[in-house]
């Protein structure tokens, strides 16, 4: 399973790798507006901070910022694999930390897990089904099987689609995955467009 996995990763990173800067930098866009329509006023959601290549969360964060929606980022803690949680209250405390993602670094809020209404995670691939393949460490992983109740997003590009993914017990699948051509799967969860 391991190989295998490994296998989709490598050719995963090279489609996502193959877009230019404009071409992410406009489907992201698109990503985020499609988001959008799907999160409340006031909803608490968690939202990851991307690095350069991942789907682009810069638009996203602001949009829900000048809404005013509750937003928490995950802080990577390499030694226990884990993530710790922040509020996020402007963007100018991000900085780069752990494998150069962005970080409120020295500019912490804690935040409860339990107050997250909706998470929106990055995604290596994806699966028609729900199912979810990321960068191999397990943080995503290890957070949802403690945190089971919250909606689960998954966003990516629509070239990192996959007919199937390798999944195995510790592989969480998505309420829902958008790419740039809208909602490509729903597990019906939540009554979209309301």
């Amino acid at each position: 399973m391991r190989e295998e996995k490994n296998r989709v990763r490598q050719s995963l990173r090279q489609c996502k790798e193959s877009l230019t800067p404009e071409e992410r930098l406009k489907k992201s866009t698109r990503i985020c507006n499609y988001l959008l329509d799907l999160i409340s006023d006031g909803e608490t959601v968690m939202v990851y901070t991307s690095k350069e290549k991942e789907v682009n969360t810069v638009p996203l964060i602001t949009a829900l910022l000048e809404r005013r929606n509750p937003i928490v980022v995950p802080i990577i803690v390499k030694e226990d694999i884990s993530l710790r949680l922040s509020y996020l209250k402007d963007r100018a405390v991000l900085v780069p930390s752990t494998f150069g993602v962005p970080e409120p670094i020295g500019s912490e809020i804690p935040a409860d897990p339990n107050d997250i209404d909706t998470i929106v995670l990055p995604m290596l691939g994806f699966d028609k089904n729900g199912g979810r393949i990321g960068y191999g460490a397990g943080y995503y992983d290890r957070f949802l099987s403690k945190n089971p109740t919250m909606q689960k997003i998954g966003i990516a590009y629509a070239c990192q689609e996959v007919e199937s993914l390798p999944v195995d017990e510790n592989d969480i699948r998505m309420n829902c995955i958008i790419t740039e051509n809208g909602i490509v799967y729903s597990d019906g969860m939540r009554d979209h467009g309301d």
